[in-house]
């Protein structure tokens, strides 16, 4: 089980945030709420540096956000983060 499923299964993974070259470790899934329904996810991938920074990133912008290991994809995106 390679548990990168839509990464193409590859544990070499780079980090999403600009000019980051490690090996990213998270996925932050989010979605824009006025275009997509919440099983429509997006996923940026974020080293243990920039997880936050990402995840505010895309939070102050109204984005609705959830941030999970990377190999634990998610369904959806809800409204309210918890």
């Amino acid at each position: 089980m390679s548990g990168f499923a839509g990464l193409g299964g590859s544990p070499d993974v780079q980090c999403s945030a600009a000019g980051c070259t490690a090996t990213a470790s998270w996925r932050v899934n989010w979605r824009n709420p006025r275009i997509h329904a919440a099983e429509r996810v997006k996923v940026w991938l974020g080293c243990t540096t920039h997880r936050d920074t990402l995840r505010d990133y895309l939070a102050t912008r109204g984005f609705p956000v959830l941030v999970s290991p990377l190999d634990v994809p998610v369904e959806l995106v809800p409204e309210a983060n918890s």
